[in-house]
């Protein structure tokens, strides 16, 4: 009995194995019968067992698909049957979907992030006014920020205003400003607010702890 046993190892590869491998012998005994009658009243009963496993989905008619797709799958494609749809091709699921086209972007400072350059490029189009400043301000600011996050030292007002200069083309220009960006001390304490915010608890109410309760 022992020199009986069968390990998976030694046991035919399974194409789709959550179906297990009863499911898969009997499409292998459905694809070895000779006639094609035989052949169809087979895979339709195979079709039904496999529905049994979802019963919630057999009825719906992309499921009913999608079974009889796996049906030729898990035969090799060598499964002589009619089927209600068109039967699928080895050549269309073997090919290698086309690579996705992704926006390749190489900022110079990197740490800076792709909406930055965004944002710039917004303000660039805008007209010279208060709405213009305030926005030109705050994008270096926000960038005096992306820059202590990549160097925790503090930084000059000035590089950022070089790297503003640089992003924009020329077109924005505050390296001749005489106002200062917000403390680095204050833009890092921001943050770690934010991340770790102090737990703050109510003072419950105690006047009825003492009174008597029925």
């Amino acid at each position: 009995m022992i020199d009986q046993l069968e390990y998976n190892t030694e046991r035919e590869h399974l194409i789709i194995p959550e179906y297990g491998r009863h499911m898969q012998k009997m499409i292998n005994y459905a694809t070895s019968r000779e006639t094609k009658e035989e052949r169809n009243k087979l895979a339709k009963a195979i079709i039904s067992v496999m529905g049994n496993l979802q019963p919630h989905l057999r009825d719906v008619p992309d499921f009913q698909h999608k079974l009889w797709d796996q049906l030729f799958i898990m035969s090799d494609f060598k499964l002589d049957a009619d089927s209600p749809y068109d039967i699928p091709s080895r050549e269309v699921l073997e090919a290698c979907p086309e690579p996705l086209k992704y926006p390749q972007n190489y900022p110079k400072y990197r740490f800076y992030g792709n909406n930055i350059k965004t944002m710039i490029d917004v303000a660039n189009t805008w007209e010279d006014g208060e709405m213009k400043e305030a926005l030109v301000y705050t994008i270096a600011n926000h960038m005096k920020k992306c820059f202590l996050n990549w160097n925790k030292d503090t930084v000059e007002d000035d590089v950022i205003y070089n790297h503003l200069f640089e992003l924009s083309d020329g077109k924005i220009n505050l390296r001749e400003s005489e106002e200062d960006l917000s403390d680095s001390t204050s833009l890092m304490r921001s943050k770690r607010k934010f991340n770790n915010p102090k737990k703050t608890y109510k003072k419950h109410n105690n006047n009825n702890r003492n009174r008597k309760r029925y």
